[in-house]
């Protein structure tokens, strides 16, 4: 039996550890999961209504790490987790996605000589402004399984010079809650609250700093969805960090003095599900939307310059459209021209609900 540590600590990554931890509890025999919280999300909205969505069990260990800078939170994680490993003995850690828990708890385990698997490895953005793209690259490094969800992955950690050996393509986990939970998504009522079923809308989200930190990229993109929101209403579940930099920005009352750019509270899993899969066009600067509308064949504009997943516009739905409110706006009505005039959605190799399953066996054949 393999003692497993499962590491989540922001949003993303429980949609990915979720389907990983059920799957392991259905092969008692074989595994004994463990789930670790770093806390690196700790606001209820943000952390616990995800759990409760997604049946992921209360935590087994919460270390309780809290917001703070890139350097103080990873070194934080460490020294909260390195207690923990000494103390569990696990046979592996499991590290998902690319934040601030997945570098430290990898770079923790590394120098104690227990081994770590990474989930959505291989991932490469090509730019290193992003502290995303610097975690990546060194999990990997450090990792002595890489778990790839496309094939593009495979070939990035191959040119880093990766042993083959070490990498396995096993699809994208996120696609696997993403299929199991759109049925129970059908139970909530976020459409008929917020005004918007039967209708035609837009859904926005956005939180990278690049774009919600400076006052001209942020001013520019709310421009271009005021435009948007002319043609068909746009809801946006808003990030606490963007909601405080609108209001210090001065830029709140601008965009919902017209148009019909509409603020919401962020959104459990459930609910953020059902709104985005019955929209027309999603906007957004975040990675696993751009794979969760590809797997629905949704239109996604991705408010970047650049996207570690080059799958979702190669195969997908997704455009990489940059922050330059012309193109965004030249871009979202393309998009919605084309709405209804495409064939059914070209789904990436794996993307077929059953990822966890490949990924356990992984583990067991390393």
């Amino acid at each position: 039996m393999l003692k497993v540590i499962n590491v989540v600590g922001a949003r993303p990554n429980f949609m990915k550890v979720a389907p990983i931890v059920e799957a392991m509890r259905r092969r008692p025999a074989e595994f004994a999961p463990v789930v670790l919280h770093t806390g690196q999300h700790y606001d209820e909205r943000m952390s616990d209504a995800f759990f409760r969505d997604l049946g992921l069990p209360t935590p087994d260990v919460h270390l309780g790490v809290g917001s703070a800078s890139h350097a103080q939170q990873t070194a934080a994680v460490m020294q909260k987790f390195e207690p923990v490993v000494l103390e569990q003995k696990p046979d592996w850690v499991l590290v998902v996605g690319d934040v601030n828990s997945t570098l430290a708890c990898a770079l923790v385990c590394s120098k104690l000589g227990v081994r770590v698997a990474h989930v959505e490895a291989g991932l490469r953005s090509r730019d290193r402004t992003m502290p995303e793209e610097i975690n990546r690259l060194v999990t990997d490094q450090l990792s002595d399984l890489l778990l790839t969800p496309s094939e593009d992955g495979d070939r990035n950690l191959l040119a880093e010079g990766i042993p083959p050996e070490r990498i396995r393509f096993v699809g994208n986990v996120m696609i696997d809650s993403l299929f199991k939970q759109l049925k129970n998504a059908e139970g909530s009522r976020v459409r008929e609250e917020l005004e918007v079923a039967g209708s035609d809308y837009a859904v926005v989200t956005l939180h990278r700093p690049s774009n919600v930190d400076e006052p001209d990229v942020l001013g520019g993109i709310l421009s271009a969805l005021k435009r948007i929101s002319q043609r068909l209403p746009v809801v946006f579940p808003i990030h606490p960090r963007t909601r405080k930099n609108l209001g210090e920005f001065g830029l709140l009352e601008g965009v919902e003095g017209g148009g019909r750019v509409r603020f919401v509270e962020p959104l459990g899993y459930l609910d953020f599900l059902q709104l985005y899969s019955g929209a027309r066009l999603v906007l957004t600067d975040s990675g696993g939307i751009q794979e969760e509308t590809t797997a629905l064949g949704i239109p996604c504009l991705t408010l970047r310059e650049n996207t570690e997943r080059p799958v979702t516009v190669e195969l997908g739905t997704n455009r990489v459209v940059g922050t330059n409110p012309e193109r965004i706006f030249a871009e979202a009505e393309a998009a919605l021209a084309q709405d209804g005039q495409k064939g059914p959605p070209r789904v990436p190799p794996l993307w077929d609900g059953r990822a966890a399953e490949r990924i356990l066996d992984a583990l067991l054949e390393a």
